[in-house]
């Protein structure tokens, strides 16, 4: 361990602009220089600690950037009850934007570096701290039908595991074990309430359905939380930059999964649109084999996953994000109908 810092510690503005130009020599140019570094907390956060960074380079370049703590001593305390620690690897999100985002060009947060020295608990991410609206906030039908179509094409870029890098091997594998595991911890954070626990219980055939349906598709690189409130969208003009953030959970899976995720909430006419602007996005090579019926059942086998999900997310004491909290239970028993009606 070196100068003496212990992890956790929060790091010195001296720390943070040794290391962030050291990366930015790799990343802008050999010969950059700090001039001046301004940090402040970021109003948006996940589970790890945000810091906004104003950055001013020697030529008089100003870049606008996020600083991302991922070591488990940055980890906030409520977070620490709540998030499934089975989840956690700090070197996923690092590696998602290093191996993958950072060759494409899809609109996502411009990877600039990160610092990993696994003995000292610090896990940094350097990227573009993106100017935007998070989706959730945009009333506007037409730009989450954007953010299909975005989440469209990056299924189809992200589909080959040789495309990857060593992004592959951090990925959140959604097999068999991984599926079951929610249920397993939805029944166990039920026990308390009987009434509760028997309609979780009663899940578990039509869960067993969905686990079969899911595994039967094509996998993809997925976000994992394609929730609005982890989208950011940017107008300029006629363009639209859909940027999603937060790959902590990043997983190779049905890309369906993140579509679900998208519609959850939505009544079924708007969820319709943006399927269909997903499905139109993937093109005809990548029509839904099974029809519009296979494909609504695809959608129903995803959104029973993630209501259980929910369900195993944490014990019941605790109180999720606004964004996402409603009757998860309700909503897993109405995809649980409708996969039972159409069996």
């Amino acid at each position: 361990m070196s100068g003496g810092v212990e992890a956790g510690d929060p790091p010195s503005d001296r720390e943070v602009a040794a290391a962030l130009e050291r990366e930015l020599r790799l990343s802008v140019s050999p010969r950059v220089t700090i001039a001046a570094l301004r940090r402040r907390p970021s109003a948006y956060r996940t589970s790890f600690p945000i810091e906004e960074l104003d950055v001013t380079l020697d030529d008089g370049r100003l870049l606008e950037l996020l600083l991302k703590e991922g070591g488990r001593g940055s980890l906030r305390e409520d977070a620490h009850r709540a998030k499934p620690m089975h989840l956690y690897d700090p070197l996923r999100e690092i590696e998602v934007y290093r191996s993958v985002l950072a060759s494409r060009d899809l609109g996502t947060a411009t990877y600039y570096g990160a610092v990993v020295e696994a003995e000292r608990d610090r896990y940094w991410l350097f990227i573009e701290r993106v100017r935007g609206a998070e989706l959730f906030q945009v009333g506007e039908r037409g730009l989450w039908a954007d953010a299909a179509r975005w989440l469209a094409r990056a299924h189809l870029r992200f589909a080959s595991v040789s495309d990857l890098g060593a992004a592959r091997a951090r990925l959140v594998e959604h097999d068999a074990a991984y599926y079951s595991g929610w249920l397993a911890r939805a029944r166990e954070f039920a026990t308390a309430n009987p009434a509760r626990r028997r309609r979780v219980d009663a899940l578990a055939g039509t869960h067993e359905l969905a686990v079969d349906g899911l595994l039967g598709l094509e996998p993809t690189m997925i976000h994992g939380e394609f929730y609005a409130s982890n989208v950011l969208v940017a107008t300029e003009g006629d363009a639209t930059r859909v940027c999603p953030v937060d790959w902590e959970v990043a997983g190779f899976g049905p890309g369906i999964i993140d579509l679900a995720a998208l519609t959850a909430g939505w009544e079924d006419d708007a969820a319709r649109e943006m399927e269909s602007a997903y499905l139109e996005e993937l093109g005809p090579p990548y029509e839904w084999e099974s029809g519009a019926d296979g494909f609504r059942r695809a959608v129903d086998c995803a959104r029973l996953h993630l209501a259980v999900r929910w369900l195993g997310w944490a014990p019941p004491e605790w109180v999720p994000p606004a964004a996402h909290r409603r009757d998860w239970l309700e909503e897993a028993e109405m995809a649980a109908a409708r996969l039972e009606a159409g069996r």
